[in-house]
């Protein structure tokens, strides 16, 4: 078995799925208002309205990216005006971490794995 699909719930799809399509530079040529695929490869990531009303933030789960320069990304991070939680800083396993809220209050991590900054 292998994880096929990470899917946030949101009352606002379009918000939402604007703000990883920036984050991550993809553009999926949807605007649609219900469900869109902003990772197609597995495993994917998606927004969905599932008709329900959301009511703040998710405090069970967090979705974490690698990223190959922590900078760079915590400097787009700051641009598309999301709440930084935690800024980079290097953990004691060798990584790079950064965190932040993406527009629905859901936690977000970046990383950078030792020695990719150097390697790209």
């Amino acid at each position: 078995m292998k994880l096929g699909e990470v899917c946030l719930l949101t009352n606002d799809v379009v918000r939402l799925a604007g703000f990883y399509k920036e984050l991550l530079g993809v553009d999926n040529g949807s605007d649609d208002p219900v469900h869109q695929f902003i990772l197609s490869d597995e495993p994917t990531l998606t927004v969905y309205n599932d008709g329900t009303q959301k009511h703040g933030p998710n405090e069970t789960m967090c979705l974490a990216f690698t990223v190959e320069d922590i900078d760079e990304a915590y400097e787009k991070v700051k641009g598309l005006g999301a709440r930084v939680v935690a800024p980079p800083a290097t953990q004691p396993w060798g990584a790079r971490n950064m965190s932040f809220c993406d527009p629905d209050g859901n936690m977000v991590y970046l990383r950078q794995f030792p020695g990719k900054q150097d390697e790209a």
